[in-house]
């Protein structure tokens, strides 16, 4: 084709939305919080990469290493206005057609943890509440593409009638509305035998957080019955029978830890994967104590950031060289409003037992939280002005979250909680520890890879 003839080469520009690591085997793993997109380099690219991430790039037919970063968004047009396209994204959270309700079945629990911050001042969720959210489900579902249910407490399986009740009447909505429906559930564990599990499954709820804070003799100690009493030798007895199944779920052990309980968590590693190395349904969630407004905060030995920023990456990176999966909730954070706060997103909302409503489970006693009422005819009163606390907290007035490379993925509002009672930025740890992140995210890939090839 004559030189007249031929198209005008493209400009692009390395995205600002980027974050670049170098990884054990010298290659480089490449992540851009807008596209969500993560990559990992040989290296033998890592300078190519390097060097085409660095500056502008002209092309007017790209191939190669080029078209895929253009493909992944690590490269985008010279005229891209990125902080329009972060906007924009922003306001994508407003859809109306999905919609994620938390729902306290019980404000009830059977276990009296040293760490918590609840008080239990309900029990189980009042029959006005049940009609009130099969209502408020049914006339909703004409509108909605997408329900799904996060069932909280409390300890939620106290109320099993409860969530038998309305997982029913949601999924009929959603069978009639033509309307995707899931559910989760956050459970202590001590409840969750086979049978439970095969009837929570037929529900559509498939993903359980379910924390174990060490070796018996550890978590006993945290996490004991209200009574009193252990309970690790159950929990765990329920988890090993649930790994004897051809069930298919997805269980995140949570580990939680502080100053006191480091060298445990350590140990107890290796204890988890002689049981579950091996099987994805099974992954590990660390994560520290906080002072979130308990009656024992005085006393917890919580760790300081930079304890916790170190822990959380070494223990998964232990999680990883033992065989185990690390949490998705990691890689889960990173795509775009993955790692947005649910008490920021203007559709979801948390019904306590009493059908009062909230934006927040950590403060449910704060007047600045208490958003109003779901009444029996399924009517949902809420303050706006309070609503607009928790929505608007984030990036429409911090201009370093404006700024920051995280911000498609968080939005300045990975937890708006923190930044109302504290006046600082949220950040989560994941983004400030990126280059950890990344370098976790690429271990667990390439020992899954490791696996498939023996």
């Amino acid at each position: 084709m004559p030189q007249s003839q031929q198209s005008a080469p493209s400009v692009w520009k390395p995205s600002r939305f980027n974050a670049i690591t170098e990884v054990d085997d010298g290659g480089l793993v490449v992540f851009n919080s807008y596209s969500g997109a993560i990559a990992s380099f040989s290296k033998e690219e890592r300078e190519q990469v390097r060097g085409t991430l660095s500056g502008l790039t002209m092309a007017s037919d790209p191939q190669g290493l080029v078209q895929h970063l253009i493909e992944h968004g690590f490269l985008v047009q010279e005229h891209t206005d990125e902080l329009q396209r972060a906007t924009d994204l922003h306001q994508s959270m407003n859809v109306t057609d999905t919609m994620h309700l938390v729902l306290l079945s019980t404000e009830a629990c059977s276990f009296r943890c040293n760490y918590c911050y609840e008080t239990f001042p309900r029990g189980r969720m009042e029959n006005r509440v049940i009609t009130g959210l099969k209502h408020y489900v049914q006339q909703k579902a004409a509108t909605l593409q997408h329900l799904h249910i996060s069932w909280h407490g409390g300890e939620p399986l106290l109320a099993w009638d409860v969530i038998a009740e309305l997982s029913t009447s949601f999924m009929e909505a959603a069978e009639a509305g033509d309307m995707q429906y899931s559910a989760d559930i956050a459970t202590n564990g001590y409840y969750l035998t086979v049978e439970k599990m095969q009837q929570l499954l037929g529900w559509n709820v498939n993903r359980f957080m379910i924390t174990v804070d060490g070796p018996a003799e550890v978590h006993d100690q945290r996490r004991s019955l209200a009574g009193g009493g252990g309970t690790y030798e159950r929990i765990m007895s329920n988890l090993i029978a649930l790994q004897a199944t051809h069930l298919s779920f997805d269980i995140h052990i949570r580990i939680n830890f502080d100053n006191s309980t480091l060298q445990a968590v350590e140990a107890f590693i290796p204890e988890l994967a002689r049981q579950f190395a091996g099987d994805e349904r099974f992954k590990v969630y660390p994560r520290p104590v906080g002072c979130m407004g308990g009656e024992n905060d005085l006393q917890l030995p919580v760790c300081d950031d930079r304890t916790k920023d170190e822990r959380i990456w070494s223990y998964n990176e232990q999680v990883v060289n033992e065989g185990l999966q690390i949490s998705s909730f990691v890689s889960e954070i990173l795509v775009p409003g993955g790692a947005v706060c649910y008490a920021a997103k203007p559709n979801s909302l948390i019904v306590g037992s009493d059908g009062k409503l909230y934006k927040c489970s950590v403060a449910i006693e704060e007047e600045y939280n208490q958003l109003g009422y779901l009444d029996e005819e399924g009517q949902a009163h809420i303050d706006l002005d309070k609503m607009l606390l928790w929505t608007t907290s984030g990036e429409e007035k911090d201009e370093n979250c404006q700024a920051c490379f995280f911000r498609p993925a968080c939005q300045g509002n990975h937890c708006p909680l923190y930044r109302m009672r504290t006046g600082n930025r949220p950040c989560s740890y994941e983004k400030r520890q990126i280059k950890k992140t990344l370098r976790t995210i690429w271990l667990q890939e390439e020992a899954v890879t490791a696996a498939f090839m023996k």
